[in-house]
């Protein structure tokens, strides 16, 4: 199933393909109403839990139906897998996150969308090593892993299933779902 793309203005924002994590959405959308309320979505298609799969990915002047048919192509031939979401850890500049496992599929569905987009690297190159994760916050004087732990509690470990591959616009007060494939279906 696809949506329609909306024609955007790239000044604030930028599109991203990811895989939705509904499981701990309640959890993540609440880290967003309380710090990033700019980025809280009312499109009730959109996701905030996810695994990033590539972003940044297409402006909106690269939005074009070739373009669009090549991610359905990929997202057709990777078949749907299940996660698990249960190991925290953090990365150099402080996001905490958790670590799916196994994290192969993600590299691999990743991988794919590079070879068919190498003009997009993953988070525009500026990591050599890009690693699956969910980002839950982000460390502060008043955040810790330990305090992170506490408030996700009983939410994880939680088994997931990656189904759907969704292009999503991020943009302060205009978040929303531009067009969504499931995984292993021709479209």
């Amino acid at each position: 199933m696809s949506h329609a793309v909306n024609v955007l203005s790239d000044a604030a924002g930028h599109s991203v393909l990811q895989v939705p994590v509904p499981e701990l959405e309640p959890f993540v959308r609440a880290r967003h109403e309380h710090y990033d309320t700019d980025y809280v979505s009312a499109d009730p298609d959109f996701v905030h839990a996810h695994v990033t799969a590539l972003g940044p990915f297409l402006t909106s002047h690269e939005l074009a139906a070739d373009n669009l048919s090549l991610v359905a192509a990929i997202a057709a031939r990777t078949e749907p897998f299940s996660f698990t979401l249960g190991r925290f850890d953090v990365f150099p500049n402080g996001i905490i996150h958790l670590v799916p496992e196994p994290d192969e599929p993600f590299r691999a569905l990743t991988a794919d969308l590079c070879a068919a987009f190498p003009d997009k690297p993953p988070y525009a190159g500026l990591f050599p090593d890009v690693r699956p994760h969910l980002t839950l916050d982000a460390r502060s004087d008043r955040v810790t892993l330990a305090s992170t732990r506490g408030l996700v509690g009983r939410l994880v470990p939680v088994t997931c299933r990656a189904d759907r591959l969704d292009l999503a616009w991020y943009e302060p007060g205009n978040c929303h779902v531009l067009a969504s494939w499931k995984l292993g279906e021709p479209s």
